[in-house]
């Protein structure tokens, strides 16, 4: 019987996880299907028991429902439990495990294939919400020299920091906080782009040589990344290869498989 696994978020349309997942299956040649699940905005934990009792073996949880994702799961990994933020969970047994892969996947992609270091970088990283949450430690373990955490709303992002602050070198503010400083690597994990907008930036903010890295993605540039390319930014990434390489730890998680993602990546930047 085939097993099934799920992505559910809302809005959902635009996911490229079911496809990453097709690929995967077919590389590591296991029998299973994923599905793209749009689950009300106050339905999230009706969508996801419900995909459980009908034999769902794991499901991945994007915007707006990591935090949810986390108060449904019934046991968490070390990352997310730290995190308090799931992006991933695993029905097995009558339990519900829940982890997070964002920060694993986000590492991964900077380092093993933008070749870019994290270790000793300025790192400013937008937003204080789930996608947030998930990518501080992976970030910390890296040992920047400052991860800095910039936030609309300041307050949130101060509370990140605490949580966080004995993991490494962090500040924290909105974003006027940040003016006249620069940084190496600036990280959109907002929801902005979703709405085409665009987070306060102080004038000034990239380093030379900096990266612009914002998760989300999408057919063309972001918001964020057309205004670092006019800003003199020459390395810039969307979240095509964080995607993927989170989507692996997630596989490896359900499967017990660790999937080969290079040549996905470079498929889903250059489809034709």
């Amino acid at each position: 019987m085939t097993d099934r696994y799920a992505v559910v978020g809302n809005p959902i349309a635009h996911s490229k996880s079911p496809l990453i997942h097709s690929m995967f299956a077919r590389q590591t040649r296991q029998d299973m299907r994923y599905d793209a699940m749009l689950a009300p905005l106050d339905g999230f934990k009706t969508t996801a028991d419900t995909f459980r009792q009908l034999g769902g073996k794991g499901m991945n949880v994007t915007v707006p429902f990591k935090l949810e994702a986390h108060q449904l799961a019934t046991g968490l990994t070390e990352r997310a439990g730290i995190a308090q933020a799931v992006n991933t969970l695993k029905f097995e047994d009558g339990q519900i495990l829940g982890d997070n892969t964002d920060g694993a996947g986000l590492v991964q992609d900077i380092i093993g294939n933008l070749n870019m270091p994290i270790t000793g970088k300025h790192i400013l990283l937008m937003g204080a919400g789930g996608a947030a949450r998930g990518v501080i430690l992976p970030l910390l373990q890296q040992k920047p020299a400052m991860l800095a955490i910039a936030n609309r709303t300041p307050q949130k992002a101060v509370a990140l920091q605490k949580q966080f602050i004995q993991h490494g070198q962090t500040d924290a503010g909105d974003y006027a906080h940040f003016a006249g400083k620069r940084f190496d690597i600036i990280i959109n994990a907002t929801a902005a782009s979703l709405n085409d907008a665009l987070p306060a930036l102080p004038p000034g903010i990239f380093a030379a040589d900096a990266l612009a890295y914002d998760m989300m993605y999408s057919a063309e540039p972001t918001r964020f990344l057309k205004y670092a390319e006019k800003q003199g930014v020459h390395h810039l990434a969307d979240g095509i290869g964080m995607l993927v390489e989170q989507a692996a730890e997630s596989f490896h998680l359900w499967r017990g498989i660790r999937p080969e993602t290079k040549d996905i990546i470079a498929q889903l930047k250059n489809p034709g």
